[in-house]
Order: C-alpha cells, then structure tokens, then sequence
C-alpha cells in the first residue's frame, strides 16, 4: 500500500450505518447512539425506522460503511438478524463489522453471536464500551 493511500485509510473516519429493523418504531435508542458515534467523531448514516435486511445491506453497500449496527427493542432480533447476515454474506460484506443493539435477552447473545454477529450492546452499554470496541476491531 502506498503513503498516500495508507495515510488514507488511518485519516478517513469510520463509517457506520444505523438503522430499525422491520416494524420496530422505537427510534429514539438508536437516535442516541446514532449521536454518540458522531461526538465520537465517527460518520453516521442513520436509516431510520421500519427497513428491511435488504435494504439495509444496499445502504451499507452505497455508503460504503465499516460497521452495520441494526438495533432492536421489539423482539425481532432473532428474526431479523440471521436476514441480515445472509444478505451480507450474498453482498460479500465480510470485512463489514455487525453490531447489534437494544434491548437482548442476555440469553439470546450467544445465539446471535454463533449467527455472525460480532458484538452485542445491550440497553445501558456505556458509550466508551460500544465506541471502542468499534475502534478496535472494525475492519480497515
């Protein structure tokens, strides 16, 4: 890798894509975290409320994201999350970190981390926690 290209890649910022995951319309969580990453000096694009795998995974891919971070209050996160990584694994998204938040049963993370996903902050996670797990293990 060149200099140039190098100094790039350190000095470009990390790019995550947040979204609600099918019919979940409680935002206000994601709004929070969404805001967090930012003063973390972290590039956030935030979907919004009521989008599928698919189209989270198109965004993912026009954004060119580091991290996809799908967060759940409703109960869906063992639904919509093997959706996800499967629409990740057909778009070759393996160097795209997956972070799933909300509210989780402790018991359900080992379930979704055997699926795929890469860590699971749970409701209360402190910023410093989730902002430098990202930090530390997104894929450059």
């Amino acid at each position: 890798m060149s200099k140039a290209k190098a100094k790039e890649s350190k000095d470009r910022k990390i790019k995550v894509v947040v979204s609600k995951v099918g019919l979940d319309g409680h935002d206000r969580g994601a709004k929070v975290v969404s805001s967090l990453l930012k003063e973390a000096g972290m590039e956030v694009v935030y979907l919004g409320m009521y989008q599928m795998p698919e189209d989270i995974i198109s965004a993912a891919i026009d954004e060119d994201a580091d991290v996809i971070g799908p967060s759940f209050l409703s109960g869906e996160h063992l639904v919509y999350t093997p959706l996800i990584v499967e629409e990740m694994k057909k778009a070759g998204l393996d160097d795209v970190l997956l972070v799933v938040g909300g509210v989780v049963p402790p018991e359900d993370i080992p379930f979704l981390k055997e699926m795929g996903v890469d860590e699971v902050f749970s409701a209360g996670s402190l910023t410093e926690t989730f902002v430098a797990y990202i930090r530390n293990n997104v894929r450059q």
